[in-house]
């Protein structure tokens, strides 16, 4: 993955500091507006995490939906598995094709911040992953930080100093799902209260 992890953003490797840094940046609004606008998820519902962190989603999303997480973090994953227990499968590897195999069909594939970390070609493997593990009609959720022309200048610098390496514009994030899935919808939010600019998705199989 294309990522920086050196110097003060090797910090943002610690779980706790991780989180706490999300939620200074307004993480509890963008996971509210993720969970019930964005993702819609309902309770039965199985979601599929890929890149799950320590898996903060769960404290968002309703009571009885099937969740599991995958992460390549042994930090982030025992975090998960500490706090969340029960409440989730969790599993500290790169999901893969084989991992399918034993895990159910799901209606929501969530890959919160996962694809300005890739390179084109990881993040269309992903896409292709993410389809196979959906139920016909499922849906795949993807939330990334995004260059736009009308967004702040501070929003701008600040997304140029993400780990990720590969942030885009919408109509790139676009062309990473674009051939997989039959249904694309990109919607552009800027965020006010420290500003930045997300490019969500919703892709239906």
């Amino acid at each position: 993955m294309a990522q920086i992890t050196n110097g003060i953003r090797s910090i943002l490797s610690v779980p706790i500091i991780y989180s706490s840094f999300q939620y200074l940046m307004g993480a509890k609004a963008i996971w509210r507006y993720l969970v019930s606008d964005i993702m819609q998820a309902k309770p039965g519902m199985a979601v599929l995490d890929i890149g799950c962190g320590p898996a903060d989603i769960l404290d968002f999303l309703p009571e009885g939906v099937i969740y599991y997480g995958f992460d390549i973090s042994p930090e982030y994953i025992l975090k998960a598995r500490t706090k969340y227990g029960s409440k989730g499968h969790f599993t500290c590897k790169l999901l893969d094709e084989a991992d399918l195999n034993s895990l159910p069909k799901f209606d929501r594939v969530v890959l919160v911040g996962v694809f300005h970390h890739m390179d084109d070609q990881q993040a269309k493997k992903i896409a292709q992953l993410a389809h196979t593990a959906l139920n016909d009609g499922g849906k795949l959720i993807s939330v990334d930080p995004c260059y736009a022309p009308d967004q702040s200048p501070i929003a701008r610098f600040l997304i140029s100093k993400d780990r990720g390496q590969n942030v885009r514009v919408e109509s790139a994030y676009k062309l990473i799902v674009n051939r997989t899935f039959k249904v694309v919808q990109a919607r552009i939010v800027h965020r006010n209260w420290i500003p930045y600019t997300h490019c969500y998705m919703v892709c239906t199989k």
